[in-house]
């Protein structure tokens, strides 16, 4: 049932094609008829390769328009001899410069074209084709150029303004328009073009001077693709136009499958589109894309498998073979009203609509693409609307999000201060977010907030980084600057929060004395507790204090595979800083890293004897540490005691991996340690 469905839609779509793809032919310089060639073998091909399950390709409005654009500009005149070998080169070069992208894989290049500049450059388009076409509704001629010239062409033409043609062209377009919003399951495109023969053979229009459309042999010419030698201009054109197809099409795709929840390949996909054009040059038609109007009508239906393609293309080489007659009966300005018709359907104002609402900025990039096509032409159109897409792309990161936090009494975490109105600032304390990566555009803004934020009370600025993602050479030095300026003033300064690759990034940039500073930290918590900030809320007091995720993986977030060297760092500080205090704990709090928690302080303990055991001379003050770390180890195994089993035995392998890697590394040190603890009778060997 599935595949009948496939099917049927295909016929439906080679029907619907038939007037589209013929005035499309015409706009990209060729005799009708080649719109016809250009629907059979590229879209089988498509529906071979292409990974889409229910996507259309065929000839379409932009390629047809950049293709008739770029012959202009050759000053090759439509239809004529030196255009039917032109058309197709540019497809060929199309699919040339497609097939390259796809060994670059390059599926990934949709990112950087936004959907407003997509939409404003389609949308531009689309009414450049329209301009175009709308004297030939009223008995006129196709008009070429930009909006200035397309109007005055308009205007120029009104001089042979036939009635009845406009009567039959806008009547087929007020049809078609009226029944995709009552009546969306009817292709009106194929009614009218029934309708459109129907009025010449019963009520003989072309006797009252509506021009038809000229008559069409039958059958598909065998290779009518003749070469013609490329300049700098043609292949330019060309690559303009595969970088539409590969962005129109693929975005059109990816949306399909994003919404139906299944996979695309993008790179896939580039091949297909490149294999299509090839097929069309060979075919003597013009480049080839994905129609977004006609998958609209075939989704309506619940295709889902490209059957329908292949069922397009047989279709449509059976209309070539046996119904090409009924064309000649065709109505000039009824076919034109289909075209404009399917042009005003794929018009993409309801993003600019969306756009206006949610994006002022994006809107106006929309604005400046459809304006830029419409007035300089289509590739202008792009380059005016990528360009504007990276300023705004530059101003969002220069200007990123930024906010104060605060604190909530009875809730844990720090929330935003103003729009949570029970947040209020920590006493003495700055809490800063910046949501985004921080480099030389963006410095000032971060450094000018802090600065602005600063007052005389203040003793501790903390920055909340988790958005920061990247960070350059200027902003490493212009960090570790503010660092330096604020300890000299006697505030305490801490970066929290990011990924370890920042951190990566410091070290990189020669900023390694910034990170054993202690400036900075895996959480804003453990940067207040650290700071021995007094949180005036007990549920956030008890978070801060609880907050500690093990000095450990601080350590190794903070300093990655050197991690191991820093504590050895961090057991001699503790070392030399031991001997002015009367516990474990008064000399943790003395390093710049704080307090340790019961999964690091059996490592601790181990690098602490073996300092006594390769430094101590002096016998009483040995004998003293060695009785601290004896107490201490007992606190531990009592409080051990009181654990849950499954974190005891997490705490007992986590330590006996330290053993098993120091005799790994330094035996030596292992036997050091190992016959100290004979000699006190420690019995903590793995």
């Amino acid at each position: 049932m599935k595949r009948l469905r496939d099917i049927l839609g295909g016929i439906m779509i080679a029907l619907v094609s038939i007037p589209i793809s013929m005035g499309y032919a015409q706009i990209a310089g060729l005799p009708m008829q080649y719109g016809l060639y250009g629907s059979v073998f590229p879209i089988l091909l498509f529906g071979i390769l292409t990974t889409s399950r229910d996507f259309v390709f065929g000839v379409d409005a932009a390629p047809a328009a950049l293709t008739g654009a770029a012959i202009v500009s050759l000053g090759i005149v439509p239809e004529s001899e030196e255009a039917l070998a032109a058309v197709p080169t540019i497809a060929f070069f199309a699919g040339g410069w497609l097939l390259l992208l796809y060994f670059l894989r390059a599926g990934k290049i949709v990112q950087y074209i936004s959907e407003s500049v997509m939409a404003g450059f389609v949308s531009g388009i689309c009414c450049t084709i329209i301009l175009m076409q709308i004297p030939k509704l009223f008995g006129g001629t196709a008009g070429t150029g930009e909006v200035i010239e397309l109007t005055e062409h308009i205007i120029g033409q009104l001089a042979v303004f036939h009635p009845l043609s406009a009567l039959l062209g806008i009547l087929t377009i007020t049809v078609i328009m009226l029944g995709k919003r009552f009546v969306p399951k009817i292709p009106l495109s194929v009614v009218m073009m029934a309708a459109a023969v129907a009025a010449t053979l019963l009520f003989h229009v072309d006797a009252y001077g509506v021009k038809l459309l000229p008559e069409v042999d039958s059958g598909f010419p065998l290779l009518p693709f003749r070469f013609y030698l490329p300049d700098t201009d043609l292949l330019f054109s060309s690559l303009s136009i595969a970088a539409v197809i590969l962005a129109e099409s693929l975005l059109a795709s990816k949306g399909n499958a994003m919404k139906d929840g299944y996979r695309l390949n993008n790179n896939r996909e580039i091949l297909a589109y490149s294999a299509a054009n090839f097929a069309a040059a060979l075919t003597g038609c013009c480049p080839v894309n994905g129609s977004v109007s006609r998958t609209g009508i075939v989704r309506q239906f619940g295709v889902s498998s490209q059957w329908l393609s292949v069922s397009a293309a047989v279709t449509m080489l059976i209309v070539l073979s046996f119904g090409t007659f009924l064309i000649g009966y065709m109505p000039v300005p009824m076919l034109t009203a289909i075209v404009i018709a399917a042009l005003m359907g794929a018009c993409e104002f309801g993003v600019a609509k969306r756009l206006f609402r949610t994006s002022r900025q994006e809107f106006y990039i929309f604005l400046a693409a459809f304006f830029g096509v419409l007035i300089f032409g289509t590739v202008a159109g792009v380059v005016i609307g990528i360009v504007l897409s990276f300023i705004a792309v530059v101003i969002r990161a220069v200007t990123p999000p930024r906010a104060w936090l605060g604190v909530i009494e009875g809730r844990e975490g720090f929330f935003t201060l103003g729009r949570n109105k029970e947040a209020a600032a920590v006493p003495h304390v700055i809490i800063y977010r910046f949501s985004g990566n921080l480099f030389f555009a963006n410095i000032d803004t971060f450094q000018n907030d802090i600065a602005a934020a600063v007052k005389e009370d203040t003793s501790i600025i903390v920055i909340d980084a988790r958005a920061i993602g990247s960070i350059d050479v200027t902003a490493a030095e212009r960090l570790v600057m503010m660092y330096r300026d604020y300890k000299d003033k006697g505030i305490r300064f801490y970066v929290t929060e990011h990924i370890g690759e920042v951190n990566d990034l410091l070290k990189q940039y020669g900023q390694t004395d910034f990170l054993r500073s202690g400036a900075v930290r895996m959480t804003i918590a453990l940067a207040l507790r650290d700071a021995g900030v007094k949180v005036p809320h007990a549920a956030v007091s008890r978070f801060v204090t609880r907050s500690s995720r093990g000095i450990q993986a601080e350590l190794e977030w903070v300093f990655g595979k050197d991690a191991e060297q820093f504590k050895s760092r961090i057991a001699d500080e503790l070392y030399e800083h031991i001997r002015d205090y009367q516990s474990l704990e008064e000399a943790e709090k003395s390093t710049h890293w704080g307090r340790f928690n019961l999964f690091d302080e059996e490592d601790l303990l181990d690098r602490l004897e073996l300092r006594l055991i390769e430094f101590s001379e002096d016998t009483a003050e040995t004998e003293r540490l060695e009785q601290l770390i004896e107490q201490r180890r007992e606190t531990i195994e009592r409080k051990m005691l009181r654990m849950d089993p499954n974190v005891r035995r997490r705490l007992q392998q986590q330590h006996s991996r330290f053993l098993s890697r120091l005799q790994a590394e330094d035996p030596d040190a292992y036997a050091l340690l190992q016959q100290y603890r004979e000699k006190h009778r420690i019995d903590k060997a793995p």
